[in-house]
């Protein structure tokens, strides 16, 4: 497996450094290669916040991203700044509840997820970070559920034990989604 270079994005407070968190989790579980990095300093809440995950079977040799190869976009504002970053035929997995689904590029991929919305219908907005995570590896398999269940797990019980099944729950419903959908191509009619 080459590496894997993923950016997650969106407002700070929508839980961007959680789903870099449970990701690189994953790999570790998987004895996979894997280096994470934040940016949200003075942007931490409501401000444009971004995480990086980069993941291989090899040794990582740098754990900057200048252009990843896939993209979870939380909110439009992200959209507009990284969308021009992602690599030519790279994916971007969108939460249509805030960034709507349109593309300025269309050499992209896209999935789109209704994240906010689901995450509403399971009682608490503020798991639609872990919905977009179930839909990922659903499309990518990447990572297994199980492993990235396993992450979640450890991340929520050393913070919080009450928030595992919840959570739980918004990554099974994220990837339960992403099965009625298909990986689609880029619309580029946004101006």
């Amino acid at each position: 497996m080459k590496e894997t270079k993923i950016l997650i994005a969106g407002a700070g407070g929508q839980g961007v450094v959680v789903v870099g968190n449970i990701l690189s989790r994953a790999c570790v579980i998987e004895r996979k290669n894997v280096v994470g990095m934040v940016a949200y300093g003075a942007e931490m809440r409501g401000g444009t916040a971004y995480a990086t995950v980069i993941l291989s079977e090899e040794e990582i040799g740098s754990p900057f991203v200048e252009h990843p190869d896939m993209a979870i976009i939380l909110n439009r504002p992200s959209l507009d700044k990284f969308e021009p970053d992602i690599l030519p035929g790279g994916m971007a997995l969108l939460n249509t509840s805030l960034t709507g689904s349109m593309l300025k590029r269309g050499d992209l991929q896209r999935i789109d997820v209704a994240a906010t919305q689901i995450a509403h219908d399971l009682g608490n907005v503020k798991v639609a970070n872990i919905v977009t995570i179930g839909a990922l590896i659903e499309h990518t398999k990447l990572l297994s559920m199980a492993s990235v269940e396993q992450g979640l797990s450890d991340l929520f019980s050393s913070k919080n034990p009450k928030l595992v099944p919840l959570n739980i729950k918004a990554l099974r419903a994220g990837a339960e989604q992403s099965r009625y959908i298909s990986l689609r191509p880029a619309v580029s009619t946004r101006s």
